[in-house]
């Protein structure tokens, strides 16, 4: 079984969403929102998940416009970002075979040129590079008017992490927090969230750098600059695994919960 985390450039028109969520039902696992951000996060996972991640990614096509676009989040296109993630049974090159189909239908049906990150390059370096040093993979060789272009990877699973500092905090804390804390395991971005201050991270190796570990690094930067963090909030879905690991009394602390499991939400849609 394969899981697909669509991000999209909209987080506030329920209108939008709500089309959204329709389109991905049959695989639909979770959807996070955020208005500040202006993005989205479907979990979809099922043995249709790429029709499920076709029919939502030509709905937010055409529906979302690029060119009025504002949100604190970094973003190439209006379908941003489509990871396909290997789960119980799926091998890596599974992935990659669904994010190769992909691609290509994107490409040649809908005219959104499409960047591939997995094992040939990370997404980092596919947003730094994005028509300046790198050409689409496939489609067009221009950004599509308004939808602009797809990152479309397979990678292991990974946990959306943010870390809100407290209220009153100079944004600019944030963004040095982020730089201090990004590594190998970790991918982190300082953001300005309507003069809140966050510290945003990718925790592309949990085992190396869970929730805890981030969240305790996060609080010890973030004392040494006279604050501290308010709240934790996890973006999607999570394997049990990283559950197992974190003492059950610490998961209110860290924004954790049994039923944001992937485990949990195939069960419930099972039902």
């Amino acid at each position: 079984m394969l899981e697909c985390v669509i991000n999209v450039s909209e987080g506030s028109s329920e209108a939008v969403l709500g089309g959204l969520r329709d389109a991905g039902a049959n695989s639909l696992l979770d959807v996070h929102t955020d208005r500040r951000h202006n993005r989205a996060v479907f979990t979809l996972a099922g043995p249709d998940v790429e029709g499920a991640a076709r029919a939502l990614t030509a709905l937010a096509v055409g529906a979302i416009d690029l060119r009025g676009h504002s949100g604190a989040h970094p973003r190439l296109g209006a379908v941003d970002v489509v990871p396909f993630v290997p789960l119980a049974g799926s091998t890596m090159g599974d992935a990659v075979g669904a994010r190769d189909r992909f691609a290509g239908w994107a490409a040649t049906e809908l005219g959104v040129p499409c960047f591939l990150y997995g094992p040939e390059r990370p997404l980092p370096e596919v947003r730094r590079s994005a028509f300046k040093s790198l050409a689409p993979d496939v489609g067009p060789s221009a950004p599509h008017p308004t939808a602009g272009a797809i990152c479309v990877g397979a990678r292991p699973v990974l946990i959306a992490y943010n870390l809100w500092l407290v209220p009153g905090t100079d944004v600019t804390v944030a963004g040095e927090i982020a730089a201090a804390v990004r590594g190998p395991a970790v991918r982190a971005l300082g953001l300005d969230l309507e003069g809140l201050a966050q510290v945003s991270m990718n925790l592309v190796d949990w085992r190396a750098a869970g929730p805890a570990q981030a969240y305790d690094e996060v609080g010890r930067l973030a004392a040494e600059k006279g604050t501290s963090v308010s709240r934790a909030e996890l973006v999607g879905l999570v394997p049990e695994e990283v559950l197992a690991a974190v003492p059950e009394d610490r998961w209110p602390q860290l924004g954790l919960s049994r039923d944001q499991t992937i485990e949990a939400a195939l069960r419930n849609s099972a039902r």
